[in-house]
Formats: structure tokens, C-alpha cells, sequence
């Protein structure tokens, strides 16, 4: 007896050592993630000093576009979507934790048995007797219990999985912080670009009065003989060609308040600004840190950083496939074939307790598949990682060039309106003395007005540009 027992352990023994040793799993080697930075942006002085680290409600001084984007980060859409998603994430690591835990179900039953007489089991039952009494027939039985099983996670298959749901999870949240610096970011373009129209509106309807009454004077001076039908109408061709500019500016207004409508999840309605102050709006400077800051400051740098973690845990899950799984099954409850019974013990209880050891033997094609899928991921997920870090960087290069190059346009182009400005009054006086003609006086008021709206233009870039170095360095998110 005792050799048989011996004998069995030997073979169970043989049997798992045969099995680990035909599921070594194959092993790809990945290189690891390049995050290295320079140690500062070209031109820039080593200094930690980040606008990053400043919240948009500091960085963004007017009230109206603070109020967009409060309305904007409750009632946004797509915002609130991702949230939802974000959510979605956070359900499954409650998920994954339950299954390298002990399932545990309670189960109760009824069922009722007739088998044929001419049969090996009714040959049997015929001659059985319960309690003294003939077998019943047809058989019931009823039966209430716990049963139990569980997968011992000894190759931390479950575990890791468990671990890159975590990671999933906060890969999600700084997906969801990115979008909100990109919201953030449209909302103040779309604001200040809506006061550049406003601006460049007021700049044409100026024009339009300055050239109806140029157009009043060439009219006089045609009754005076002193000019021609042909200045008339050339100064009627400038006016109806301003007055359809207006009505351009007017309806790109009307789509631009729409967009904000669209962006804080409102109905469309008058948008609220402080357009006249738009020209005097203050430039801020910007601190640009040091590059290594990218990596902390960045959410879609970071996001990518925990979904690189969370492929690196699903390789080891796909390798622990290769492993055999240890299984433990058990139930205890009470069974009689009368629910009187059911409560007589130890007659009526019954338990099991089981064992399992399964692994893969013949035909892992799926398996490795699969593995290679999960390695061919996790070094799609690094080149993706390094990527990101490089656009960050060439990101914030751009943006601070920008910057400093359209604050010299802005004052070159600052002096061109106010010259050509003069130089409308001073066209205007020549031509009443006729020391100019009419072309020039045109000219003039025309090459003022494109100066103008050029340096309206140029100031929405500047602001524009520095909303977008702000996003660049990674601020805007809380």
C-alpha cells in the first residue's frame, strides 16, 4: 500500500517536471527606453523656473475666458466622454483583482431522476432499499451548499494583470488631464481669435468713414472740375469693397461664437468679451525651465510612460501562459433525496475538495502568438514613448522662437500703422491742394488698413503663441 502511494507521488512528480520543462517560454529581448533630454533649450540659460507649474486660472487674467472654461471643463462633450472612459478603466482594476482571489458561489437545488428498469443503474436500484424502505422512484434530490474555486497565482500571471490595469487606469487620468490642457488651449484661441475679429471689424468701419468721406470730397471736387467720373468710381469700388469685408468679418464672428458655444456645451448665444482692451492686452514672459521637466510636466508624456509600464507587465502575463496553472476546487453543503433531510447531519453533508495542475503540451501556436504580440506592443510602446518626449522638446523649441520672433514683428509692424496712418491725413491734405491724386489717396488707405488688421493679426499670433508654449511646457491641466 505504501509503495503504491509512493509509486503515485513519483508519478504526479514526473508528470509536473515533464510539463515545466516543456513550457519554457521563449524570451525576446527588448531594449530599453531612451528618455534622455538636453540639459537646456537652445539659447536658454539653465534655469528651473517653469510657467508650467503656474494654474490656468493665474495664467489667464480675463474673467470672461475664465468663465469659458469653467463652463467648458463641466459641460464639454468630448470631455465628458473621456471621463466616463477614464471610469470605464478604473472598473476594470476592481475586476482583475477579483480573479487572482477565491470565487465563491452559493448554489441550492432540486432535480428528480427516472431511469429505465431494463437498464444497469434500474437493475441496481431495484434492489437497493433506503431507510428500510424500497428506493424511490422516481428519484429526487435536494441539495444547498458553498462552492469554491480558485487559480493559484504562482507565476503572478493574474497579479500582473491586476498591475497594468493599475497602469491603464492612470495612463487614462493623464490622457484625460491632456485633453484638458487641449481644451484649455482651444478655448483661449478661439477667445482671442473672436477678439480679433471684433477689432478688425471696428478697424474696416473706421476705414469705411474715413473713405466715405474721402469719397464725399472727390465728389465736390467733380463739380469743382477738378477731378474726374473715374475718382468717383474708384472710390465707390473701395467703399463696396470694405462694406463686404464687414459682412465677411460679421458671419466669421458668428462661426466663431458658435465654436466656443460648441466647446463649454452651450447653445448658441452671445459670447461674452473684452475686446476693446485687446491690442493693450499684456504679453507675459514665459520660463521655460529645463527639458527634463518635460517629463514631469507633460500628461501625454506621462500617459505614455504608464501605458509603456502596463505593456510591460502584459509581456510577462502572455510568458506566464507558457507555465502551468495550479487549479483548487471544493464544495461543502447538504444533499438528501427529501428535503425533510436535509438538515439531518452528518448524513446529509457532502464536500469535495479537488486539484488541478493544466498546461500547454501540444500546439502553442496561439500562445506564442500572442507573447510576440504582447513583446511586438511593448517596443511599439517605447518608439511611441520616445517620440512623444522628441515632439515635446522640438514643441517648446518652436514655440520660444516664436515668441521672440512676432515680438519683433509686432513693433516693426506697430510702426508701419502709425506711419501710414500719418500718412492718410497727410494723402487726404495733398489731395484737396492737388498735389496728389486720387490713386495715391486710395493706395494709402488701403495699404493703412492691411497694416492695421496685419498687426491685429500679429497680436492674436502672440497670444496665441504664448497659450501654446504654455501647453508645450505642460500647463493648463490644473
Amino acid at each position: 500500500m505504501n509503495n503504491s502511494i509512493k509509486n503515485s507521488q513519483l508519478f504526479l512528480v514526473a508528470i509536473f517536471a515533464v510539463m515545466l520543462l516543456h513550457s519554457c517560454a521563449p524570451t525576446k529581448k527588448i531594449r530599453k527606453e531612451n528618455t534622455a533630454v538636453p540639459e537646456t533649450f537652445l539659447h536658454k540659460n539653465v534655469d528651473t523656473l517653469n510657467t508650467a507649474k503656474t494654474e490656468w486660472r493665474t495664467f489667464f487674467s480675463d474673467p470672461y475666458l475664465i468663465s469659458l472654461i469653467d463652463t467648458a471643463l463641466l459641460h464639454n462633450q468630448e470631455l465628458n466622454i473621456m471621463l466616463q472612459s477614464v471610469d470605464m478603466f478604473k472598473n476594470q482594476i476592481q475586476a482583475k483583482k477579483g480573479e487572482y482571489l477565491p470565487f465563491v458561489n452559493i448554489f441550492a437545488g432540486a432535480e428528480v431522476e427516472k431511469v429505465g428498469e431494463h437498464t444497469r443503474n434500474g437493475s441496481v436500484e431495484k434492489q437497493l432499499e433506503i431507510d428500510g424502505k424500497e428506493f424511490p422512484e422516481p428519484l429526487t434530490n435536494y441539495s444547498v451548499g458553498l462552492s469554491a474555486s480558485w487559480e493559484l497565482d504562482i507565476w503572478k500571471k493574474l497579479r500582473n494583470e491586476k498591475k497594468a490595469a493599475v497602469y491603464e487606469y492612470l495612463a487614462s487620468v493623464e490622457g484625460k488631464n491632456f485633453m484638458v490642457t487641449t481644451l484649455v488651449s482651444e478655448i483661449a484661441d478661439t477667445y482671442y481669435e473672436l477678439m480679433a475679429l471684433d477689432n478688425q471689424l471696428d478697424i474696416v468701419n473706421q476705414n469705411l468713414d474715413i473713405q466715405k468721406n474721402a469719397l464725399r470730397i472727390v465728389k465736390l471736387q467733380k463739380e469743382a472740375a477738378k477731378t474726374t467720373e473715374l475718382a468717383v468710381r474708384r472710390f465707390q469700388a473701395e467703399v463696396l469693397k470694405n462694406q463686404s469685408e464687414k459682412y465677411e468679418i460679421e458671419q466669421k464672428i458668428v462661426v466663431i461664437e458658435h465654436k466656443i458655444n460648441f466647446l463649454t456645451g452651450q447653445k448658441p448665444q452671445h459670447v461674452h468679451r473684452k475686446s476693446k482692451e485687446f491690442l493693450t492686452t499684456k504679453i507675459d514672459t514665459m520660463y521655460a525651465g529645463v527639458p527634463i521637466q518635460l517629463l514631469q510636466n507633460r500628461p501625454d508624456i506621462r500617459k505614455v510612460e504608464l501605458e509603456l509600464a502596463a505593456s510591460k507587465l502584459n509581456t510577462k502575463v502572455a510568458r506566464a501562459n507558457f507555465y502551468p496553472s495550479v487549479g483548487i476546487k471544493a464544495g461543502v453543503g447538504l444533499e438528501s433525496f427529501k428535503s425533510k433531510f436535509l438538515t439531518n447531519t452528518p448524513e446529509s453533508l457532502a464536500y469535495s475538495l479537488a486539484g488541478d495542475l493544466i498546461g500547454p503540451l501540444i500546439n502553442r501556436n496561439a500562445i506564442k502568438a500572442a507573447y510576440k504580440n504582447a513583446s511586438d506592443q511593448q517596443l511599439q510602446t517605447i518608439f511611441e514613448y520616445e517620440k512623444t518626449i522628441l515632439s515635446a522638446y522640438i514643441e517648446v523649441e518652436n514655440g520660444l522662437s516664436n515668441i521672440q520672433n512676432l515680438k519683433k514683428i509686432y513693433n516693426l509692424k506697430a510702426n508701419q500703422v502709425q506711419m501710414l496712418t500719418e500718412s492718410i491725413a497727410l494723402s487726404t491734405r495733398l489731395f484737396k491742394s492737388a498735389r496728389a491724386d486720387y490713386l495715391e489717396v486710395l493706395l494709402t488707405q488701403r495699404e493703412a488698413l492691411d497694416a492695421k488688421i496685419a498687426l491685429i493679426e500679429t497680436k492674436k499670433e502672440q497670444l496665441i503663441a504664448n497659450i501654446h508654449i504654455y501647453k508645450s511646457l505642460g500647463g493648463g491641466w490644473k
